[in-house]
């Protein structure tokens, strides 16, 4: 199939600039990108297309010679056009800079990017998570909880070494992987021969098969701080899967779950509790005793002439914080109950209060102005 004009390739006219040739080979790049479509080949071919294309135009002695010979003019460069990229890997880090794709690329086409440098040897382990579920008392005051996991151990029989003989991977080198693929488009992916680690060992633990670790049922204690919410984490360091080669254990994170209380509503470390008084006790003031997320119940003074809804605030009585250095507040909803059944003598007392309060049946205009 006959080779489309390079400026074509990049939908630019002979005129464009540096930067908007550029930015015409981003666009085609991102959009057609191999690892993006893993079994396009059309879309590989596009990109191989524009790379090949972005080579010459990005290069100011081959963009003139093409310009005057062709394609005929890239037979002086070694190479030709195709198979020699070094200008567009040059420029990597300049068109896909800052937004993540420098590893990316530099990986996918055997660079020297992170991907590249893995070392195979101290592997850490895996962190794994527990879900658990505690009761509202239990968050506020704090609780010990046994919890029973599974987690990958150093292997008892070879001590985590996952056997005898180890040496240095044929494969990769040390590496833990291996680039495939020639001139440009270049693979780099997981040595298949180490699985990564970089090295093989040679008398694999009969155990373990060479892994290094085994799977072990654990119970543990863990101690749930005062004042956690739904949603907090705790983290158990080294709980976790046992890393190998010498690298770092894992960690065991716990999600919290807290369970809603009958009464008590938590918003951060405040909490509010409906607080139910008689009509009586709204218009002449009472002390009553209401109950605290410690469980103790305290007396509370309720103002004279209260009206429902108002809002009382106990300073002090919310959440502790699991820090331990202060704690949230209780506000208290008053709930005036207005009694349901009367006998005929409250009737009367109460029909003997309401003309002592010249009270009327139907609020006035006025009031609903205030």
């Amino acid at each position: 199939m006959a080779k489309r004009d390079y400026y074509e390739v990049l939908g630019v006219s002979k005129t464009a600039t540096e930067e908007e040739i550029k930015k015409a080979y981003r666009k085609i790049a991102l959009q057609n990108h191999p690892d993006t479509h893993p079994n396009d080949k059309d879309a590989e071919e596009r990109f191989k297309e524009a790379s090949e294309a972005y080579e010459v135009l990005s290069d100011p002695k081959k963009r003139s010679a093409y310009d005057q010979f062709g394609f005929s003019g890239m037979n002086d460069f070694q190479g030709g056009a195709a198979g020699n990229y070094s200008n567009v890997y040059r420029d990597f880090s300049d068109i896909f800079g800052g937004s993540g794709f420098s590893d990316f690329f530099s990986s996918f086409f055997g660079g020297g990017g992170r991907a590249q440098q893995r070392s195979g040897y101290g592997e850490p382990g895996a962190s794994l998570r527990y879900d658990i579920t505690i009761d509202f008392s239990e968050a506020v005051n704090g609780c010990r909880k046994e919890i029973t996991f599974g987690h990958k151990v150093k292997c008892s029989s070879c001590g985590g070494t996952g056997g005898t003989g180890r040496k240095t991977c044929p494969t990769c080198h040390g590496s833990g992987r291996v680039t495939s693929g020639n001139g440009f488009f270049q693979m780099a992916s997981t040595c298949r021969t180490c699985g990564g680690t970089g090295h093989i060992i040679e008398n694999p633990c009969a155990s373990c098969h060479g892994t290094g670790t085994e799977t072990k049922t654990e119970k543990l204690m863990v101690t749930i701080p005062a004042g956690v919410d739904n949603g907090s984490r705790l983290t158990l360091r080294g709980k976790g899967d046992a890393g190998t080669n010498g690298g770092a254990d894992g960690d065991l994170i716990l999600f919290i779950s807290v369970r809603p209380d009958k009464y008590f509503v938590r918003e951060g470390s405040d909490v509010y509790l409906q607080i139910p008084v008689a009509v009586t006790q709204a218009a002449l003031g009472a002390s009553v005793l209401v109950p605290t997320v410690d469980g103790v119940n305290i007396k509370v003074d309720i103002p004279a002439g209260i009206q429902s809804g108002t809002m009382l605030r106990v300073k002090g009585k919310g959440i502790p914080s699991p820090r331990g250095n202060q704690r949230g507040d209780m506000y208290l909803r008053i709930l005036v109950e207005t009694p349901r059944r009367l006998s005929m003598k409250a009737k009367e007392l109460m029909k003997e209060l309401a003309r002592e309060l010249k009270e009327t049946t139907s609020p006035t205009p006025m009031e609903f102005q205030e």
